[in-house]
């Protein structure tokens, strides 16, 4: 039997939704999604990562709001769960930004974290 998974296990934040939305339009694929995942590496032992992915296998989790349509796998979505996804302009750059609460370290540039 299958484990269902009841909660979205990462939040948006409105300038995520927006700037998702926007790289999605000008991509023009209506099957297309921002895929969010976690990989072993990075500094601080786990990273996250981002590619856009229009290939779904039976146990992603698809957030889907007005448009704005986001993969998790199901071996990330542990790692994510009750994360929010931001998209911040700054000195450094533009860049997505997790804020994960089961993070016990981050790395200094914010895309490495451990549990």
């Amino acid at each position: 039997m299958t484990a269902v998974q009841s909660a979205d296990p990462i939040e948006l934040t409105a300038a995520a939704e927006a700037r998702i939305r926007e790289l999605l339009a000008e991509e023009a694929d209506d099957e297309l999604c921002l895929r969010v995942f976690v990989t072993g590496g990075g500094c601080s032992g786990f990273q996250y990562g981002f590619t856009f992915d229009d290939d779904r296998d039976d146990d992603d989790t698809l957030l889907n709001r007005d448009g704005v349509r986001v993969l998790v796998d199901s071996l990330s979505f542990g790692y994510l769960s009750g994360s929010v996804l931001d998209y911040q302009e700054g000195l450094e750059g533009a860049r997505f930004v997790v804020s994960n609460p089961a993070a016990t370290s981050t790395c200094g540039c914010g895309s490495s974290f451990s549990i």
